[in-house]
């Protein structure tokens, strides 16, 4: 695991084109992606979709929150995945989400009537209700504007019935039961009645929400899902326990040590329980606590490549890159160089600043990148071992696919050009460069076309 790395800080959910980008984080490990792929491959064929085009991304967010945005994406906060009861919960959640995808639905899309609302109003009117004043922020939204912000919420409730139902199909099409999904709805009304959601505004319209109540979905959902033929089908207990594996490992990377400690105290000597407690260490700056769970770890499953993942990364960290270079090698050649782990691997071969480990660390570099081009910290790496090798050109590619993954058109296009100025016209490298320097080009020409009209309308003001 690339430490359940914090790989890309990237922006989602723009509100409509000219509305604030809210950034967020993803989340990028190869245990938790390889469970995640495996766990929704039957739900997305059963949609209709290919499972190599459809991709689950972890944002690091607390909430208990999954959305799609466009395109085949869907996203899981690690709140959800913390608070899940078990993996069928989180299935039922992705099989809802891929119904927004095939639905054609979006997170704040122009459609239902929504263009005429201000967006100031609907900011102010969300973080009014996010600050624990909802009915304040229901009365901002409220004003002035109630026939229109009615329009949209109807069709947006229209949305979230159909990716029920949708839901329901393709769990049933893939023989995964609906129990999880019909247990989330519950766990999520509960929370509501906890945070005193229906008795703080009594006369709040029951139909001013962007969902159906959650009483009127899990009735519904009941009906649907209990007479499909999967219901009564069980999650294999190995994905099972490869869940259990993973929320452990998220809690213990995502959560504060103190209360990742409390919730896996020492005398809890599960695998689980030695996975969450060495991110807490970790984290927490114990590097010896850290390498004693690690150990105990391995030695229960000695070519586990996700335990020797963590054994390496934490020797790494720890200043002892030539120790880790055994547990990350045996990693990544057990894994077939996953290209997460491939990436560690090769930053622990930098890390040894020994110039007989250069022309591996290319290899392994050059393999994740090839495998996996949407990761910057791979490109960053092997941007470092070009620049030990004295290629000015590749130094500037690998910055320029950094630049282009992680939002910086402006780095991304003087980059790419560098990089052209000094590889062979025509060659692979080159045309990529040149990719980069076109798309870089119309972003940069877009964000001084948006800076132009923002000053323009503040003089105007």
């Amino acid at each position: 695991m690339k430490r359940l790395a914090l790989l890309l800080a990237f922006l989602c959910i723009a509100v409509f084109s000219a509305g604030p980008a809210m950034a967020q984080v993803m989340l990028r490990d190869a245990e938790t992606e390889n469970l995640l792929n495996e766990a929704s491959r039957g739900l997305i064929s059963a949609a209709g979709l290919s499972p190599n085009n459809v991709r689950i991304v972890l944002i690091q967010d607390p909430s208990i929150n999954a959305f799609v945005a466009g395109g085949q994406v869907v996203y899981l906060h690690t709140g959800l995945i913390d608070k899940a009861g078990n993996l069928n919960e989180v299935q039922g959640v992705i099989a809802h989400e891929l119904g927004h995808i095939v639905g054609g639905h979006a997170v704040f899309q122009r459609d239902g009537g929504y263009g005429s609302v201000s967006l100031l109003s609907l900011a102010l009117g969300l973080a009014a209700a996010a600050a624990g004043a909802p009915d304040a922020g229901m009365a901002i939204m409220m004003a002035g504007q109630r026939a229109a912000i009615g329009k949209y919420l109807a069709y947006s409730r229209s949305q979230e019935s159909s990716a029920d139902a949708a839901g329901v199909r393709f769990l049933n099409v893939a023989g995964i039961s609906g129990r999880g999904m019909l247990e989330f709805f519950k766990r999520l009304q509960n929370l509501q009645f906890s945070y005193g959601f229906y008795s703080s505004n009594p006369e709040l319209d029951p139909f001013g929400q962007t969902h159906p109540m959650s009483g009127e979905r899990i009735a519904t959902l009941t009906e649907d899902l209990q007479k499909q033929p999967s219901w009564n089908a069980q999650t294999p207990p190995e994905l099972e326990t490869r869940f259990k594996r993973v929320q452990a490992k998220l809690r213990g990377y995502v959560n504060e040590p103190e209360q990742t400690l409390k919730l896996y105290p020492p005398s809890d000597q599960s695998i689980y329980a030695h996975y969450a407690r060495a991110y807490a260490y970790h984290r927490k700056g114990f590097p010896d606590q850290a390498r004693a769970e690690t150990e105990a770890l391995v030695a229960t499953q000695p070519n586990d490549p996700y335990f020797l993942e963590l054994e390496g990364q934490i020797m790494l960290e720890s200043g002892d890159p030539r120790g880790a270079l055994v547990p990350l090698r045996k990693a990544t050649e057990s894994t077939n160089f996953q290209p997460l782990i491939a990436s560690t691997f090769g930053h622990a071969l930098l890390a040894t600043e020994d110039p007989a480990n250069l022309a591996e660390a290319e290899r392994v570099l050059r393999q994740a990148v090839a495998r996996d081009r949407e990761n910057p910290y791979a490109w960053h790496q092997l941007g470092m071992v070009y620049e030990r090798k004295g290629d000015e050109p590749r130094v500037a590619l690998a910055t320029a696919e950094r630049a282009n993954l992680t939002g910086d058109p402006g780095v991304a296009l003087m980059s790419a050009r560098r990089a052209m100025g000094g590889l062979p016209p025509g060659s692979p490298d080159w045309i990529r460069a040149q990719d980069i320097m076109m798309v870089s080009q119309t972003a940069v020409e877009e964000m001084q076309r948006n800076g132009r009209r923002n000053r323009m309308n503040v003089t105007a003001q």
